[in-house]
């Protein structure tokens, strides 16, 4: 990125930067970067903002919920930089992913992040209906087969509201098997990403 380019407020020497997640999509935050808040993001590969009250600072410093940068893009006027980054863990200071709370939510990465915290039970805990498909091989492949079925012979009947029903069946007992074999959501997404290239 050529900071040159860009422009900066007059008095504040500050631009905008919208922070998005460069797996899901979603946008997590927006901030402000100084000039050398953008150096050291690009020196680094972890984000750095400039904060009116705080001045510079290193996103996830003492939190840990640091952003590695994927990529910076200016807008055509130069005055706002889209950051595309992979979070180590929520962007906003309220705990939660996003600052923009449920309106950003991401289902299939929320479904994706519980099927990976049913992994691991207790000894002592209820087993849940997931944690079972992840320890039984033969139910996972069984379910698959059936939620599959059930969702084609909802598109042949042509009945949109029971396909739509299957599909999510579906996709959850197959993001359950991607689990149990070492897989992720984040994997399938970048195999998406490479195939529209």
């Amino acid at each position: 990125m050529n900071l040159d380019a860009l422009n900066f407020e007059k008095g504040s020497g500050l631009v905008s930067v919208v922070t998005q997640d460069a797996q899901s999509g979603q946008v997590l935050m927006q901030a402000f970067a100084s000039r050398e808040a953008l150096e050291r993001t690009l020196a680094t590969g972890q984000m750095h903002y400039h904060s009116r009250t705080r001045g510079l600072w290193h996103k996830g410093a003492s939190s840990g919920n640091t952003q590695q940068v994927i990529s910076l893009t200016a807008d055509c006027d130069g005055d706002t930089i889209l950051a595309r980054v992979i979070p180590a863990g929520p962007a906003c200071h309220t705990g939660t992913v996003t600052c923009f709370g449920d309106v950003a939510a991401d289902t299939l990465g929320e479904l994706d992040a519980m099927i990976d915290s049913r992994s691991v039970v207790p000894p002592s805990a209820t087993v849940s209906y997931t944690a079972r498909l992840l320890g039984d091989r033969n139910l996972r492949l069984k379910k698959i087969g059936e939620e599959s079925s059930e969702f084609v012979t909802a598109c042949a009947d042509g009945d949109a509201v029971r396909a739509t029903e299957e599909a999510a069946d579906l996709l959850y007992h197959m993001l359950v098997a991607l689990h149990a074999v070492g897989g992720s959501l984040d994997g399938v997404r970048s195999e998406l990403r490479a195939r529209t290239k």
